[in-house]
């Protein structure tokens, strides 16, 4: 009887030691590069005890295809709107049910019933904003506000040009401006794009997504790239400005999931919720500078943001932005063949 309670006391204990373990773990997470604010991973570690292991990635096709070939470790990782029912449909992702956390109700209603993930039972908001036209007005004093600033480059901007290698956002880009709508099939358009892509990549400099500190030193004079860099960008160089392509540009979301294969899925959970808290969600938007879905946040955000021309998009340019989707499946082969040829 001894030996038994023994036993018990002694399993009793190893299961208390192995939650505090969990509790006080790791949590492994893979995001866009340049994305994470160092002092809010701090913040949840020492909330937590919770080691936090941050990996970057440059694309969502990078991160998919990591994804895909399982062991990679990762807990969290963070799809644009565009590529989560991929993640979904693939059963990439777990059913964690934010929805059902303490802090849901700080999302803002307009990003809950949302068409990539209707109703939230996969994902949280990270992030939000536009991709448009970024120029170093010093170089190029000419019209921001269109893709022929990487489709067909002016002589001042001929291979100072650099394109983030992000494909759904620049294809939307030069599908609109080939007079197509996003995620058309029509094979005449998308010809037209292929030859655009083709004829443009040698009078770029390169595809790349690292682009705040080339503002800064004038290695780019103007680029295919995200709002919240370009502010970035601006705040270390004055001469930067953002343009909202009037043949059409994307609307995007970036969303915080949990990989069906996290090892750590209650510390995962908990950055989750921790990310819908008002204040939180704040310092993920002062540090990357794009707005974020979670309401209450305004108030705890840097004061530059309330005004700055590349989060808050002009009444005159509002129309020709479109909400950045998943493609039908045969339109994303389409696509991805267009988008592998260009990158050759």
């Amino acid at each position: 009887m001894k030996h038994t309670l023994k036993l018990a006391a002694s399993l009793v204990a190893l299961m208390a030691s192995a939650a505090i373990a969990h509790a006080e773990g790791e949590l492994n997470i893979y995001n866009w590069g340049n994305y994470t604010n160092p002092e809010l991973i701090k913040k949840f570690e020492e909330t937590y005890k919770v080691k936090v292991t941050l990996t970057d990635y440059d694309s969502n096709d990078t991160a998919l295809a990591k994804i895909r070939q399982g062991g990679h470790g990762f807990d969290i990782v963070v799809p644009s709107a565009s590529a989560l029912p991929i993640f979904i449909n693939e059963g990439l992702l777990l059913e964690s049910r934010p929805d059902q956390m303490e802090n849901f109700k700080n999302v803002d209603p307009q990003w809950v019933d949302v068409p990539f993930d209707p109703g939230r039972h996969y994902s949280v908001p990270w992030q939000w904003g536009t991709t448009g036209i970024a120029v170093d007005k010093s170089v190029y004093s000419g019209d921001p506000n269109t893709s022929a600033i990487f489709l067909d480059p002016p002589p001042e901007l001929v291979g100072k040009v650099n394109v983030v290698p992000e494909m759904s956002d620049v294809m939307h880009m030069v599908v609109t401006y080939a007079g197509g709508e996003p995620c058309t099939g029509d094979l005449t358009v998308l010809k037209k794009a292929r030859d655009l892509l083709v004829a443009a990549k040698p009078k770029w400099i390169s595809m790349d997504y690292g682009t705040v500190e080339k503002y800064t030193k004038g290695d780019l004079a103007a680029s295919v790239d995200w709002n919240g860099a370009t502010f970035r960008g601006r705040l270390a160089n004055p001469n930067i400005v953002y343009g909202y392509p009037k043949e059409g540009y994307p609307i995007w979301m970036d969303n915080a999931t949990i990989l069906k294969d996290a090892k750590n899925v209650e510390n995962a959970k908990l950055f989750l919720n921790f990310i819908m808290d008002p204040q939180n969600a704040a310092m993920i938007s002062a540090f990357a500078r794009y707005a974020n879905g979670i309401k209450g946040s305004e108030a705890y955000m840097p004061e530059d943001m309330k005004t700055a021309p590349e989060v808050n998009i002009p009444e005159s340019a509002k129309a020709a932005g479109k909400f950045n989707l998943a493609c039908a499946p045969e339109v994303q082969e389409l696509y991805t063949k267009i988008w592998t040829e260009v990158q050759k």
